[in-house]
């Protein structure tokens, strides 16, 4: 009876495990158990490239190729190297790991020294930054310095400005992993615009339909939207910059990606076939130049000329906000 039991128990594993690696891949949580990770931990091993997934090629739900699940448990010293490489740390382990005061590690992250890979949010619907365990210890190896003494003069200049650079680190880190993962033009502009507040965005993207087509090829995260309200909002906020040269940054950056976006295909307009069209680039008659006119400058297409001349003319900066 036992050893009946035990082979029929066999076979209804064996046709989940069928019925979850269809296609030579696994899901994402069949994955995760066959490399020993948690779920977040496998989002993470995602997000940081560790796990490469067909979602990042083909959309829809993650999956795992099984190739890339036997890559990863042939890799010396698995399964514990694989947990090794995404996990985090809080201030107060950071600081553990450091040999260092909570304090003091608090204030290497806010003057932009150590970069926090995720966050959550605690009871109080606050920010709690989480770091890469490998990353802080990377950092005490190369700037040991910084662990011990007084802190040097530019760190101080930025704490005591009241700077906090962990968001911007942050999120500057998941803009370039997000960018590394596609070669479309429009989906990378749609990253960077991602990033402008809705009126910062309509001064760099005067035209509505390309605005409209960027908010819909923008790279979702592989699984999808933080699950509750709060979190996603959170999320929303954390992803906008909010620092002026940051935000001066960005908008060039955005620009340089449009340019080669609108080069290689206009965004789809009301009565389009919705077919990627190539825009063929004009060539101007020699004696047209004066009458079309210069073409705009820097500043006019960062929509910051009357920005400028407003400054000038009253002394008032432009006011920002601050994510805590």
């Amino acid at each position: 009876m036992g050893v009946t039991e035990t082979a029929r128990t066999e076979v209804l594993c064996a046709e989940a495990a069928a019925a979850d690696t269809t296609g030579g891949t696994a899901a994402a949580g069949r994955a995760a158990q066959e490399l020993g990770l948690k779920r977040g931990e496998f989002e993470l091993a995602v997000h940081l490239g560790i796990v490469r997934t067909t979602a990042e090629q083909t959309g829809g739900r993650p999956r795992v190729r099984r190739e890339e699940i036997d890559r990863l448990r042939s890799e010396s010293g698995f399964p514990d190297a694989v947990r090794e490489r995404v996990r985090t740390v809080g201030t107060a382990e950071g600081a553990r790991l450091l040999g260092i005061s909570p304090v003091r590690f608090t204030r290497l992250a806010r003057a932009g020294c150590i970069t926090p890979v995720t966050f959550y949010l605690n009871r109080y619907r606050a920010v709690v930054w989480l770091y890469l365990a490998q990353e802080v210890l990377d950092f005490a190896a190369r700037a040991p310095q910084l662990l011990n003494g007084n802190s040097p003069a530019w760190m101080r200049a930025r704490l005591d400005a009241g700077t906090d650079w962990r968001a911007r680190n942050w999120r500057a880190q998941r803009i370039e992993r997000q960018l590394s993962r596609t070669e479309d033009p429009w989906r990378r502009a749609a990253v960077l615009a991602g990033v402008l507040d809705p009126v910062q965005l309509a001064e760099v993207v005067d035209d509505l339909y390309e605005r409209a087509y960027l908010a819909r090829v923008r790279p979702e995260p592989v699984f999808g939207p933080p699950g509750s309200v709060v979190a996603r909002e959170a999320m929303a906020q954390l992803m906008q910059a909010d620092d002026p040269d940051e935000i001066l940054w960005r908008r060039i950056n955005l620009i340089m990606e449009l340019d080669g976006a609108r080069a290689s295909r206009q965004a789809p307009r009301p009565g389009d076939d919705h077919r990627s069209v190539p825009v063929p680039v004009p060539v101007a008659d020699p004696g047209t130049e004066c009458l079309l006119g210069p073409a705009p400058g820097l500043l006019a297409r960062l929509g910051l000329r009357r920005r400028v001349a407003g400054r000038r003319a009253t002394g008032n900066g432009v006011p920002t906000k601050t994510v805590e």
